[in-house]
């Protein structure tokens, strides 16, 4: 065959050696191409559910167990959290507002359930308190309020803000822990002022809360545990404003929606 087709006997052995990709390999690493885009596009926070369904919006159509194969094979590995630390527990003040949402997580329509709750973050300057109001049928963030206390004023102004910008119709309905911050008078004063009922965790049971605290999860497994401590409460708080307003509201996936962000829901209801 060398001699037919005037090519020297080593030179051929050499090709035969030659580890050629073929149409298949050609494919595979264009598909982890696009695997790698959507996951660094979602801060390395995305697993291969989300990335099936991004990629499937792109008109990518591939089964969930390849993508993750080809992820596994890459080292693409969602973040992950850390060893959760102890929650500062706060006294909880006795109160006859009972569980009116008893763990009734699934909400048809915005401005109907928001759920409310808040956690802190280190600085080098010290703690940063987070306080946030989700409506419950989109997920999304609709108030929040960031500052060096956990006081009242801090939930106080999470509350304004979401009333401000959901200006919601009487009867809504508030869920949150029995913190002192929530059962506080000037608190429950201004959910009656608005016609929004308040409904309260049973004491010591984070799960009757479980929406908010899961969000508070995905917040510090994607965004605070995996980056060096902040240097600064105002670096933090840039940050925090970032991933709520601009990557969780308006572009993370979100399981219980269907793998759309809140936003996006919100715009199909």
């Amino acid at each position: 065959m060398c001699r037919v087709l005037a090519v020297s006997r080593s030179g051929y052995y050499k090709w035969r050696h030659v580890d050629t990709p073929t149409l298949r390999d050609c494919k595979r690493a264009e598909t982890l191409a696009e695997i790698r885009a959507v996951f660094e596009a979602s801060r390395q926070t995305y697993g291969s559910p989300r990335v099936q369904r991004e990629l499937e919006n792109r008109g990518r159509t591939h089964s969930r167990r390849y993508i993750g194969k080809l992820m596994r094979e890459a080292s693409l590995r969602a973040r992950a959290a850390r060893r959760r630390r102890p929650k500062t527990l706060l006294p909880a003040r006795h109160t006859q507002i009972g569980n009116v949402l008893s763990r009734r997580f699934t909400v048809a329509l915005p401005n109907r359930v928001w759920a409310a709750d808040f956690t802190f973050v280190r600085t080098a300057q010290g703690w940063l308190y987070l306080a946030v109001v989700l409506d419950l049928a989109s997920r999304r963030v609709v108030g929040w309020a960031m500052g060096q206390t956990p006081d009242v004023s801090l939930v106080i102004r999470a509350l304004e803000m979401a009333i401000s910008q959901r200006q919601p119709a009487p009867g809504l309905l508030h869920h949150s822990d029995r913190g002192l911050q929530y059962s506080n008078n000037g608190y429950l004063d201004r959910l009656n002022r608005h016609g929004i009922e308040p409904s309260f965790s049973r004491i010591g049971d984070c799960w009757d809360n479980a929406v908010v605290e899961s969000f508070f999860h995905t917040l510090k497994v994607e965004r605070v545990s995996n980056r060096p401590t902040y240097r600064t409460r105002d670096e933090a708080k840039a940050d925090l404003f970032e991933y709520i307003e601009v990557w969780y509201n308006r572009q993370r996936r979100h399981s219980t929606l269907g793998y759309v962000s809140p936003a996006d829901y919100e715009a199909r209801l």
